[in-house]
């Protein structure tokens, strides 16, 4: 008489939180203005302004734009404010910087938006392994959000798991 085989993790309580399944869909794009500025290190405000208007803006169309400039040039804030205003109208989000800093401004909207109240004194785990561009200060965003309301927080998977956070007792 052989033991019954039991899967204990998908019989306990441990909710497992995947932060890909949050992910916001859309093509990212990172717009280098090098290329607009004087020997790509001087920003001549009047090609500057050129360049903006001529260039086709339509292009960004529902996609997420990070924009940035890989030389060492000084770039005034007004520059970016000023390409922002020609995308507002096609682009989902506009940032300044790279498509890092993209993402964690997109999961920050994303997570501050998380209604955890169904995760209230559970055991829960957060997901590890993605596919999906993850970035680093997303799962510390969300484990601002979901400690003062879990009971456990771990990180990995059910069956190799890193304790994170146990809520103490009263």
């Amino acid at each position: 008489m052989s033991a019954e085989i039991v899967n204990r993790v998908a019989n306990s309580k441990l909710v497992t939180f995947n932060l890909e399944d949050h992910y916001p869909q859309g093509e990212r794009v990172l717009f280098d203005i090098k290329d607009w500025l004087l020997e790509g290190f001087v920003l001549k405000e009047s090609l500057f302004r050129d360049e903006a208007k001529k260039h086709d803006w339509s292009i960004y169309e529902g996609q997420y734009v990070a924009l940035t400039c890989s030389t060492d040039a000084i770039v005034p804030a007004w520059a970016y404010m000023l390409l922002s205003t020609y995308l507002q109208p096609y682009a989902k989000k506009v940032v300044t910087g790279d498509l890092e800093t993209l993402e964690t401004v997109l999961y920050t909207e994303v997570i501050s938006k998380l209604d955890v109240s169904d995760l209230e004194d559970k055991p829960v785990i957060v997901k590890g392994c993605s596919q999906k561009p993850v970035p680093q200060n997303a799962y510390l965003l969300l484990i601002e959000k979901l400690q003062p309301v879990v009971k456990s927080l771990m990180y990995g998977e059910a069956c190799s798991s890193v304790p994170l956070y146990k809520k103490p007792k009263k």
